[in-house]
């Protein structure tokens, strides 16, 4: 149900920025979401649907993208990419002390109008 908010918050940008240039009508949207977060797409989708209709974004096509997260092995300096499941250790050399960055975003890449 978190979706709902990030949702509605995607929606009020890109009505305001279409908006400030003028947009008859939004035709789609490219949305990053990060591996690790806990978004789901067709969650994000729904709302979307529901939020917009009677907006000039009704109908407009949702494009996700999914980044995955960084690790760091802090014993033996090794960076590699993760998505959930988190690995158990790191792939070169086992060990369990692994820093985790990134994988978490949510955000309109860009939004294309008519």
């Amino acid at each position: 149900m978190h979706e709902l908010g990030v949702t509605q918050g995607l929606l009020s940008l890109v009505l305001e920025e279409a908006q400030k240039i003028g947009a008859k009508r939004i035709l789609s949207i490219d949305i990053v979401i990060g591996e690790l977060s806990s978004y789901v797409d067709d969650s994000v989708q729904f709302y979307f649907d529901l939020l917009s209709r009677g907006t000039i974004a009704e109908g407009a096509r949702l494009n996700f993208h999914r980044r995955k997260g960084q690790a760091l092995c802090l014993d033996c300096g090794f960076r590699f990419e993760v998505g959930l499941p988190l690995p158990d250790g790191c792939p070169s050399c086992g060990s369990p002390y692994l820093q985790v960055s990134g994988g978490r975003e949510f955000y309109v890449e860009s939004f294309e109008v008519e």
